[in-house]
């Protein structure tokens, strides 16, 4: 059975679609099968995975409304090796809509029940706010992946979306919990990011990853080739860090 993980930050700006795509391809080149799910309608994970969001023929907003399944709509990204069920601009009025509907919060969960044996992992990418869409993804996951940089006002944003996980657990989803958190863009050189780094052990402790991903131009020239990094130029110090990210991620599961 699949393992279903939120990549979730309400802090915007933090590297969650850069850490989606290439954990997902991270993930893919170790040998996993792996779903990507865009949850953000400005589909950047979509893109990002080499997708045409404006060509998509089904999206996540019909597999929400339950137009269609999860099968249906998700499509292979050719070089990434994995899938992507994808999202566009449609999406932001599936907020709307969804307010009517029975079990609002659950759809996503019940539509990745039918799926859930394709895969290794499904990987969620959220947008930067709590909202349908978001609880959505929240409620489908076993657990939530925070990406973060290492500044003194992230520390403040991990604090409320530890709230928020918790108030979610004790409501919607029982399983839910943070799996760890992600230090992303990281600059050695500078101080500050190593007493923010120092800080976050201490709070968090095993919570934290090992890993660190640095702060990397070809990551950052990556996605305007509609490609994760580590499929770009998979030689550069951000791509190498996201697959050894992705093997920690299989150890820190198989040891749960």
């Amino acid at each position: 059975m699949a393992k279903i993980f939120c990549i979730a930050n309400q802090k915007g700006g933090v590297g969650k679609t850069t850490t989606s795509v290439n954990l997902a391809a991270g993930l893919a080149r170790i040998g996993q099968r792996v779903l990507l799910i865009d949850l953000d309608p400005q589909g950047n994970a979509t893109m990002g995975s080499g997708v045409n969001k404006r060509e998509l023929a089904l999206s996540i907003y019909d597999v929400l409304l339950g137009e269609a399944t999860i099968a249906e709509a998700a499509v292979n990204a050719e070089a990434c090796g994995y899938r992507v069920l994808g999202a566009n601009r449609e999406l932001a009025g599936a907020e709307i809509e969804l307010v009517g509907l029975d079990q609002r919060e659950q759809r996503l969960k019940q539509a990745l029940a039918a799926v859930a044996a394709d895969y290794d992992f499904v990987l969620i990418d959220c947008p930067p706010s709590l909202s349908l869409l978001t609880l959505n993804g929240l409620c489908a996951a076993n657990g939530v992946i925070v990406p973060m940089q290492c500044e003194y006002f992230a520390l403040e944003g991990v604090s409320d979306l530890v709230n928020t996980i918790k108030q979610v657990r004790a409501n919607l989803n029982r399983e839910l919990k943070v799996i760890g958190l992600l230090r992303v863009m990281f600059d050695a050189r500078t101080m500050l990011q190593k007493q923010v780094s120092d800080q976050l052990f201490e709070h968090f402790g095993d919570e934290v990853f090992q890993t660190v991903i640095p702060r990397n131009v070809r990551l950052a020239e990556a996605p305007s080739y509609g490609l994760p990094g580590v499929v770009f130029d998979p030689s550069a110090k951000g791509s190498k860090a996201f697959i050894e990210f992705a093997r920690e991620m299989v150890e820190r599961i198989e040891r749960l």
